[in-house]
């Protein structure tokens, strides 16, 4: 069995310089803290954000830190297919290769909104992620060693992949039967595409994180419950109980540098039931392992978003 570290931190992160990596959603969270500690390790970093107001804000802060961070801002609203398109048809021109793709960006809409007859939450978590990667990765398999990290979470194991039913027509739509059933296809899809890249024969890898529980804009964003929890004074009541952004965003960091790390590994906090704790590989669910969920989400992805991976 391979060597599981205790209490991995960001000191770990080895010397990124003459690496490319690619953050989607960088402009805050565990996507923000991704990116700043990725620069302060050398990486030339790509910040895909769908608020290009943000981004720069956010290279802003990165640069006070890391004054020499070689930062690329890129507009990519996932949700949005010309959009995701656009943002790789920049990126892919602008850079040769990407050795780290990290699919941070996600959300969990409250209301039902159909985007060409599929939920939303779906389309950015899922559909969005996998046009994205697909379309960079001629990119990700032009470098020595690339890897695809996708962040799913820890509820994940409450999901129930539908593919026959995105568009919420048969079950009442609510918001975090969608979110989980969308962080289930992450794994799914990370699963897959690592069967589809070993197939291949090529030394890129698929690999997936969860922060746990942490303190983000995701929660204050989200709405119902978990802006409850995440607004005064329960966020500070809390804060003993969870990750900060910068610890969150460790699993993400260790899946994506960890030379260890092998392809279809998942990196999540080490304490009870993964809320937090120092990330080490865990098990993702049976579901998120399901060979023929696999095949078929594949399938559905690339009806849906017209995607075709150049893959044998």
């Amino acid at each position: 069995m391979t060597r599981s570290t205790p209490g991995w931190t960001a000191a770990d992160v080895p010397d990124r310089r003459g690496h490319t990596a690619v953050v989607t959603g960088a402009n805050s969270g565990i996507g923000f803290e991704t990116a700043r500690m990725l620069a302060e390790k050398g990486a030339r970093v790509v910040l895909a954000c769908r608020n290009p107001g943000k981004a720069a804000l956010a290279c802003d802060a990165i640069r006070a830190a890391v004054p020499d961070a070689d930062l690329h801002p890129v507009r990519l609203d996932l949700a949005d297919a010309a959009s995701v398109r656009e943002a790789a048809a920049a990126i892919g021109g602008g850079f040769d290769r990407i050795d780290l793709l990290v699919n941070n960006a996600g959300a969990a809409f409250g209301t039902l909104t159909l985007i060409d007859g599929t939920d939303r939450t779906f389309v950015t978590n899922q559909l969005g992620p996998f046009a994205f990667t697909g379309l960079l990765m001629p990119q990700v398999l032009a470098a020595p060693a690339g890897r695809v990290v996708t962040v799913t979470s820890g509820g994940h194991e409450l999901g129930r992949l539908d593919l026959d039913d995105l568009a919420f027509a048969a079950r009442r739509y609510r918001r975090w039967p969608a979110y989980t059933q969308t962080k289930l296809a992450n794994l799914v899809f990370t699963a897959e595409l690592q069967r589809r890249l070993a197939a291949a024969g090529t030394p890129a890898i698929a690999v997936a994180a969860h922060p746990g529980a942490a303190a983000t804009e995701f929660g204050r964003n989200s709405g119902g419950f978990m802006r409850v929890l995440s607004a005064p004074p329960l966020r500070w009541l809390l804060a003993p109980l969870v990750n900060t952004a910068a610890d969150g965003a460790l699993p993400t960091l260790r899946a994506a540098v960890d030379p260890e790390a092998r392809g279809g590994d998942l990196y999540g906090p080490r304490g009870v039931h993964g809320v937090k704790g120092r990330p080490e590989r865990v098990e993702a669910s049976t579901a998120a392992r399901d060979e023929a969920a696999g095949a078929l989400l594949w399938e559905r992805c690339e009806q849906l978003t017209g995607v075709h991976y150049p893959l044998p």
